[in-house]
């Protein structure tokens, strides 16, 4: 799973002659879907670790993609860290989350909360008690979600102290030409939520400015036709953790950007030399964190010699990469600044490149999309 597949011959039902090793540079570069004499061959790469799916009969195949992410997000919600290794120790809860995941081939439960109510996710204890048999980590009695109306959301679930929370989790795509001008630039977001509500809890979310909501992707729990007629969400909630929505919002290339970069890269002969300063902006007076600039340098780069005022730096000679973690930044603080020489193999270098820059910014959303209010009813049809 971890490695590219290996060769594809007549006998194995593939093409003659195919290897991927051989056709492809890299995982990359191997397209989503691959035809051989007997089955078609979807796969995805997500966190260095590719996935396949082999399927005999045409099917759409963004069922099976969107398939095998909700996989991967079931084991992370399992596991945590999804790696080699992790699998690996802990075969037998996959092993198990894939039966009850898919039926004769089709998917059945994909529902995190339902699937907790039949396989308990590992712990310490749960690890000693698989030892003694597979079919210990799967619970005998029938799961309360059965017989509950709502298929994500068990029956009977109570709380002393009744609690949900909205977290709004954007990330910004932005293109900037090296004059400054903004190319293009959206943000993708998310709504975490977090529910400890009692019952079976309908609730009604309204947002301040909705409007700005492009492209968006629901958890199956909200009514579709009532966002559609009033930009507003309703939905029975699942226990526990999970993604209510997932949208884009496309933003004015007028619209300043929490930081601004400004380059000035100069060539030279067999080198050259390199400034590059972060200008914060405003941002409500929320600190802008964990701020850390990617810089690739020309291929043919032997040496680098830098400084910087704020953070630190490191030198990757392998990926031929400066990797720059100012840290902690707010509109008042000095500007951080980067400057150096490079010298390289080559009499005039390529100057190319593509800066990179990241940052978190707690509290704030770029794109202005807050709560406004939220209305829940119990099941009574009462409004707390």
């Amino acid at each position: 799973m971890n490695s590219l597949p290996g060769s594809l011959d007549q006998e194995n039902g593939g093409t003659p002659g195919l290897s991927f090793k051989e056709s492809f540079f890299s995982r990359e570069d191997v397209p989503p879907v691959l035809e051989t004499n007997k089955y078609w061959l979807l796969n995805v790469l997500r966190d260095e670790l590719t996935w396949l799916c082999p399927v005999e009969r045409e099917v759409d195949p963004m069922l099976i993609f969107e398939f095998i992410h909700r996989i991967i997000d079931i084991l992370t919600d399992y596991l945590g860290d999804v790696s080699e290794s992790s699998i690996r120790d802990n075969f037998v809860t996959v092993y198990q989350l894939l039966e009850e995941m898919m039926d004769y081939g089709y998917p059945l439960t994909t529902e995190p909360n339902a699937l907790k109510e039949i396989i308990m996710p590992p712990t310490i204890m749960n690890k000693v008690i698989t030892t003694v048999g597979a079919a210990a980590g799967v619970t005998p009695k029938l799961p309360q979600n059965m017989s509950s109306n709502v298929p994500w959301r068990k029956a009977g679930v109570k709380y002393t102290q009744n609690e949900i929370y909205f977290d709004i989790v954007e990330e910004i795509d932005a293109t900037i030409a090296a004059n400054g001008v903004v190319v293009s630039c959206e943000a993708h977001g998310a709504v975490q939520t977090n529910c400890r509500l009692s019952g079976m809890p309908d609730l009604t979310l309204n947002f301040v400015n909705a409007r700005v909501i492009d492209d968006v992707s629901f958890h199956p729990c909200v009514r579709y036709r009532k966002w559609e007629s009033e930009r507003v969400l309703s939905f029975v909630p699942p226990d526990g953790h999970f993604k209510l929505m997932s949208y884009r919002a496309s933003l004015s290339p007028n619209q300043a950007l929490p930081l601004h970069i400004k380059p000035q890269i100069t060539s030279t002969k067999n080198g050259g030399r390199f400034d590059i300063m972060i200008h914060p902006r405003s941002t409500e007076g929320k600190p802008i964190e964990k701020v850390a600039l990617t810089f690739p340098m020309p291929k043919s780069t032997t040496s680098v010699n830098a400084t910087c005022n704020s953070g630190q730096y490191m030198y990757d000679p392998v990926n031929k990469s400066i990797r720059w973690e100012v840290g902690k930044l707010q509109l008042k603080d000095r500007t951080p600044a980067l400057s150096g020489t490079f010298h390289t193999s080559e009499a005039t270098p390529e100057l190319g490149m593509s800066i990179g820059l990241e940052f978190q910014i707690n509290m704030y959303a770029v794109s202005g999309l807050k709560v406004d209010s939220l209305r829940l009813f119990h099941e009574g049809g009462s409004e707390a």
